[in-house]
């Protein structure tokens, strides 16, 4: 095979083939796929972390009084106190009506809102 510098350079010889590998497919260098690759990864993985993300972060900012939630720890219990300086959650917790203190980032989920809300 000769190599493309000879092709290219070549005295009395077709022009063609150097022109055919000069005006090669850019869809098929390496990068492109690369690329689809991260676009996709993106699409897949970020857009919906990042979609669930806000959703939680709303949730958390909308917390009141009297909702019943659920901690990352498992625990079940109705908000008592909001507290906005330190950003935490007293929960009131069944049977005993316990009182404990958390973080407002270990609230998890809301079960039911406060009913004066509903």
């Amino acid at each position: 095979m000769r190599s493309l510098l000879e092709v290219t350079f070549s005295a009395g010889s077709n022009p063609a083939p150097a022109l055919f590998l000069l005006q090669a497919n850019p869809l098929s260098t390496p990068f492109v796929p690369i690329i689809l690759m991260v676009v996709i990864f993106y699409l897949v993985l970020f857009l919906p972390m990042r979609r669930r993300q806000k959703k939680t972060d709303e949730m958390l900012r909308n917390l009141q009084n009297g909702d019943r939630v659920v901690t990352n720890g498992g625990v079940i219990g109705t908000i008592v106190s909001l507290g906005e300086k330190d950003n935490t959650v007293t929960l009131r917790v069944r049977p005993d009506n316990v009182k404990i203190q958390f973080s407002r980032g270990a609230v998890t989920a809301l079960l039911s809102q406060n009913e004066e809300k509903k």
